[in-house]
């Protein structure tokens, strides 16, 4: 069973100021959606911690948001997502500089793109191929798998936070336990001129939505974002040429959908694709279709739910598999238990392996 919350009606505000008084982690945050994150939190009062690679820009970021917000509990601290004990480094820093010595949010935002060697069949003249550089999956998946593994530490941990509710009250209650993590349209759809990223986002969202079965048992709430191409540093010249004549989305957007999670306690396991502003109307069916911008039936949108089907039926694939062995476990009864749990036993005492 998945403990979440219903799916998110995009119609009803949230206030960006249930963010004050949180202490909040964000990988990669000296650029991109991170930075965004940065300067959006801290002007809401939250205490923020960030962390990069990029340490110029990491305290030249800090400092800039320190004066334009007067909100001097934003700080930064080097990490290398790849590097297991610079991210302790990170997690241990912010639980130092929080006001309150604990983190209400983690958000796993750290990720890189380019050139796959996945498919590039380099010289034919050698034997072998040389080993391949497969940083874009250890910063997208590896370095999220480290982050996960210290935030399921930390949040629990967090001074004066409960058990994750969708009847918290996020006006009055600022302590949380929260992961946010960034995936990307490429978690959903094929990816094919990336096929490491692709595989690496496809990985983030089967975390994701087998985390948010679990975690209910750390008290802990986890939401994911998946933007489409966004006008970042991440989409670089070349891929910008190849979607000419498409629209990017845009940072505050994903900033506004990161804050809508971040900022209500109430939300639990949801999912949000973040793409270009559009205009359209829904059909009766369902099916939402492009309009004219001055359409009187249209509405102008760039979020929409991921998987907002499941809060009724999951995959139609997996909820008839898992159906059928349900019935099946049923008609096998306790006969059948009780004969599992002699060969289960038997298994570890050595009788039955090969």
């Amino acid at each position: 069973m998945v403990r979440q919350s219903p799916p998110i009606d995009l119609s009803i505000p949230y206030d960006a100021a249930w963010v004050k008084g949180k202490t909040i982690l964000i990988t990669g945050g000296a650029s991109g959606f991170g930075a965004g994150f940065v300067r959006k939190w801290a002007a809401n009062g939250a205490t923020v911690i960030f962390g990069d690679i990029n340490v110029e820009k990491g305290d030249k970021l800090a400092r800039d948001v320190q004066k334009e917000t007067g909100n001097n509990n934003v700080h930064f601290v080097y990490c290398d997502v790849t590097d297991w004990q610079s991210q302790v480094n990170l997690f241990k820093a912010a639980v130092k500089l929080s006001p309150h010595g604990g983190i209400d949010t983690v958000v796993a935002n750290a990720g890189i793109a380019g050139n796959d060697p996945i498919q590039q069949p380099g010289n034919m003249d050698v034997a072998e191929p040389a080993k391949p550089d497969f940083k874009v999956a250890d910063v997208n998946f590896n370095g999220v798998m480290y982050t996960t593994h210290l935030a399921f530490f930390y949040l629990p941990r967090n001074p004066g936070s409960k058990d994750c509710s969708t009847n918290s009250d996020p006006a009055t209650t600022p302590r949380d336990r929260h992961l946010l993590f960034l995936g990307s349209l490429a978690s959903l759809a094929p990816f094919p001129i990336q096929p490491q990223y692709g595989a690496a986002k496809h990985a983030v969202l089967g975390l994701f939505r087998s985390l948010r079965s679990s975690s209910f048992v750390q008290g802990v709430r986890v939401n994911l974002l998946c933007p489409y191409f966004i006008d970042t540093p991440i989409v670089t010249t070349a891929a910008r040429v190849v979607l000419a004549g498409s629209a990017l989305g845009k940072v505050e957007d994903v900033v506004d959908a990161g804050t809508r999670f971040t900022a209500d306690s109430r939300i639990l396991g949801r999912s949000l694709v973040i793409g270009p502003k559009v205009n359209v109307k829904q059909l009766e069916n369902g099916e939402w279709v492009l309009v004219a911008k001055d359409s009187p039936e249209g509405q102008e949108r760039a979020v929409w739910e991921a998987y907002a089907e499941d809060w009724e039926d999951s995959d139609a694939f997996c909820r008839a598999l898992v159906g059928i062995l349900n019935a099946a476990q049923k008609a096998r009864g306790w006969t059948g238990w009780a004969k599992d749990m002699v060969g289960a036993v038997a298994y570890g005492l050595g009788f039955n392996r090969g």
